[in-house]
C-alpha cells in the first residue's frame, strides 16, 4: 500500500484509479436523482470536527468528509451520510455535489476539484445516488449548517482499510447481504457504507469492485 499522506502523489493516484473505472449508471425512471460528494482532505484535528481514530502521527494522512444527520430530520434522521442531496432541475451530478457540500458543510470547491466519479447506487428509499470524488487537500475548514448536519467528521482513509471491514448481514427479503463498514467502534451501513467501500477499492486500491448490488438495512428503506 502506498503512502496515505494527503499530498499531490495521492491525488494523482486517486485520479488515475478513478479514470480506469468504467462507471455504471442506473436507470432513473420513477426514481429521484441525487448526488453525494466524496471529498478527500487531511485528518488534521480541528475543534469543530471529530476525527475518528485520530492520533498525532496521522494528522497529515488522508481522510474523507462524512456527516451525521440531525435527529429531527424527517428522513434518515441520525444516520451517517456523505454531503449531498437531491438534484435540482437542470443540474448535473457534479453541480449538485458541489452545491450540497457548500450548503451542508460550508466547504466551497469548484469544478477543478472534481477528480472522479463512482458507480450509481439505487437506494431502497427511491433515489439513484451518484458519488462524485473531489480533492479538498490540506487547507479545508468546515462550517456545518446545524439544520442539515448534526456533526461533520474526517474519516481517516486508514479506517476504511481495516481488515474487519466490510462485514455482512443476511436478511430474508434479499438474496444479497447488507454491507457495513467498521468505523471506530461503530459502523456505517449501505448505501453510504457501500459507497465508502467502493471508494476504498477503486480510488485507493485500484481495484474494479462493484457495490450497487449490496443490500441496505431496514432503517434505510424508508
Amino acid at each position: 500500500m502506498k503512502s496515505l499522506t494527503c499530498n499531490d502523489n495521492l491525488k494523482h493516484t486517486i485520479t488515475e484509479n478513478c479514470a480506469k473505472l468504467d462507471v455504471e449508471t442506473h436507470p432513473t425512471e420513477g426514481l429521484r436523482r441525487a448526488a453525494v460528494a466524496l471529498v478527500v482532505v487531511d485528518v488534521r484535528h480541528a475543534p469543530n470536527v471529530y476525527s475518528i481514530g485520530y492520533n498525532e502521527s496521522m494528522k497529515t494522512e488522508a481522510a474523507v468528509i462524512a456527516t451525521q444527520r440531525p435527529n429531527k430530520m424527517n428522513r434518515h434522521a441520525g444516520q451517517w451520510a456523505l454531503p449531498g442531496g437531491r438534484m435540482d432541475p437542470g443540474e448535473t451530478p457534479e453541480q449538485t455535489a458541489l452545491r450540497e457540500l457548500e450548503e451542508e458543510v460550508g466547504v466551497t470547491l469548484g469544478p477543478e476539484h472534481i477528480i472522479g466519479r463512482l458507480d450509481d447506487f439505487t437506494t431502497r428509499s427511491g433515489f439513484v445516488m451518484t458519488p462524485i470524488v473531489m480533492w479538498g487537500g490540506t487547507k479545508i475548514e468546515f462550517n456545518p449548517d446545524p439544520n442539515e448536519v448534526a456533526a461533520a467528521h474526517r474519516l481517516p482513509v486508514r479506517e476504511l482499510l481495516r481488515t474487519d471491514s466490510p462485514y455482512f448481514q443476511t436478511i430474508p427479503e434479499s438474496e444479497n447481504p447488507v454491507l457495513y463498514m467498521s468505523i471506530g467502534e461503530s459502523w456505517i451501513a449501505a448505501p453510504t457504507g457501500a459507497i465508502l467501500y467502493q471508494f476504498r477499492e477503486v480510488a485507493i486500491l485500484g481495484k474494479q469492485t462493484r457495490v450497487s448490488h449490496f443490500e441496505q438495512p431496514y432503517f434505510a428503506w424508508k
